[in-house]
């Protein structure tokens, strides 16, 4: 089993969209790539914490490949906007690949500039190497149980 981390948008629609996906074993919403280890919706949505919405994929690579993966990432959004996804605006809706290995890092790049060379340039898409990554239900069980 591998995972990936991607970023493309709300992460509702996406975790959907891979869901049923033969291979896919689990998706999980949260937010990856700010500056502190836990974040909440709301300090999210204020664009300051560096974090985007992003979906996190376990997946067998027997049956779907991450290459695969990457392909129906940049068909599922559109990544040649900055810091959006029409109609959701801000930092948290970047299209963003967060690599796990310097493997994931290679074949992101060269699936990327695929892209890019059929989108004349235009991706924005940035690739990172995954950090502070958080469950978007971790936050929203600690705000229940502080709330009780």
């Amino acid at each position: 089993m591998q995972k990936c981390t991607l970023a493309l948008g709300c992460f509702w629609k996406p975790e959907e969209n891979f869901k049923g996906k033969p291979g896919i074993i689990e998706t999980e919403v949260g937010y990856a790539g700010g500056e502190k280890p836990y974040v909440t919706y709301e300090e999210v949505c204020k664009g300051n914490t560096g974090h985007a919405e992003v979906v996190r994929l376990v997946f067998d690579e027997k049956l779907i490949s991450y290459e695969k993966i990457l392909n129906l990432f940049f068909e599922m959004h559109d990544p040649t906007q900055k810091n959006m996804q029409f109609p959701d605006v801000g930092t948290q809706y970047r299209s963003e690949i967060f690599y796990e290995t310097e493997e994931q890092k290679e074949l992101a790049l060269k699936i990327k500039e695929k892209f890019n060379q059929s989108y004349n340039g235009k991706i924005e898409t940035i690739i990172s190497k995954i950090r502070n990554y958080c469950k978007a239900e971790d936050y929203h069980q600690k705000y229940i149980e502080k709330n009780r």
